[in-house]
Order: structure tokens, then C-alpha cells, then sequence
């Protein structure tokens, strides 16, 4: 599992515009990982202003993070006969070289779907499924984000007042603690949250 933030220390809450003037063209592929220790730190004094941090700075990044969401990883798995949005946007990210990441929660998804498989008596596709996720976690080796203390308590922020769609929240936690985009084809269970969605299956509707 990983954490983006790594070791960076936590910097001083500021305004958008106060690190726009700070920083200079030749940082901005630097403050991806300013940014994650930025909104730890600012989340915990004032999460109003750490959304408006995230959706101000993101226009800086050069290049987006995606984190992928249990249903677009799963499509993915059909491979030529999967969603053609989805196979796009796979084939984008790795021709432009853009970071992509499962959440453990994902992980935890995909495991889940395994075992009902298995419970229900198919042990061929129980079977098929576990070297599918076993490949999954072999390619993201390195690119599994962990929940941790942080992502909790925003976690914890943004269940309230609305509660609903709780591992779905964990994963936006992650997302924005570390300036990531979800990419998700269950947008509307975002909503709300503050986290850049992107729903590959609605860009290749609308561009056929």
C-alpha cells in the first residue's frame, strides 16, 4: 500500500491565491505533493476551505491521478468487450503517462465479489475471478492507496448530515486528501463530496 504524501510535512493553511503567488512555473509538478500535505492539515482547521483549496489548485497540475472506482476496474476486466469509453480512457492514461490508483476499498470490493462467486457454488468463474484480481494487484503493486487516521476523520466529515453510500465516501476521502480524480461510472454517489468525478461511460456516449 502507499501514501502519497509520504513524509511532507504539513504547511501552513493559505489561500489559493497566496500559493499561486508563492510558487513558481518551474514548481508546479511539485505541488501535487504539497497539495496532499496542504488539505491534511487545512481539513482539520476548516474543511469548507480545504474543498475550495482542492478545486482552485487542481487547474495548476499538469497532469491528473485517477483513482479507479470498483466499477470502471471491473469493466476493464472485459477487455476488447468492455465499455469502449473505459477502454479509451485506459489507453489515454497509458499513452500519456498519467498515475493511476486503486484504494484499498476497491480491494476489498473485488475480494467481496470473488467469494459470493464462490459461495454460490462456481468455482470455475471463483476461479477465473481470483487470477483476475491476483493480476489486478500485481499491475498496482505500488498504486494501492491505504485508508488511514487522515482519510478517516474526513471520512467521518463527510458522512455527516448525509450518511449514505459509506464505502463510496472512503474512497473520496482518499481522493481528496491526495488531489485525485475518481473515476467511477456511479458519479451521482459522489455528489456532494468536493472530488473531482470523471464517468468514462458517459465521455463515449457522448462522443458517438
Amino acid at each position: 500500500m502507499k501514501c502519497l504524501s509520504g513524509r511532507l510535512k504539513s504547511v501552513p493553511v493559505r489561500t489559493a491565491e497566496a500559493l499561486r503567488q508563492s510558487i513558481g512555473r518551474s514548481s508546479l509538478r511539485r505541488l501535487r505533493g504539497h497539495a496532499s500535505a496542504l488539505w491534511r492539515s487545512c481539513w482539520r482547521r476548516c474543511p469548507t476551505l480545504a474543498l475550495t483549496l482542492t478545486s482552485n489548485e487542481s487547474s495548476l497540475i499538469e497532469h491528473p491521478v485517477y483513482l479507479i472506482d470498483t466499477n470502471v476496474i471491473s469493466e476493464a476486466r472485459k477487455k476488447s468487450r468492455a465499455n469502449p469509453g473505459v477502454i479509451d480512457f485506459f489507453d489515454r492514461v497509458a499513452a500519456a503517462g498519467d498515475p493511476v490508483y486503486l484504494s484499498v476499498i476497491t480491494v476489498g470490493e473485488l475480494r467481496r465479489g470473488v467469494e459470493l462467486i464462490r459461495l454460490r457454488g462456481d468455482t470455475e468463474q471463483a476461479r477465473l475471478l481470483e487470477e483476475w484480481l491476483s493480476a489486478v494487484l500485481e499491475q498496482y503493486t505500488d498504486k494501492v492507496l491505504a485508508f488511514d487516521a487522515d482519510a478517516a476523520q474526513v471520512w467521518g466529515r463527510l458522512r455527516v448530515p448525509n450518511p449514505e453510500h459509506a464505502l463510496d465516501k472512503q474512497i473520496a476521502a482518499t481522493a481528496l486528501l491526495h488531489d485525485l480524480t475518481v473515476v467511477t461510472r456511479n458519479a451521482g454517489d459522489f455528489a456532494g463530496n468536493g472530488v473531482k468525478v470523471l464517468n468514462p461511460f458517459v465521455v463515449s456516449a457522448s462522443s458517438s
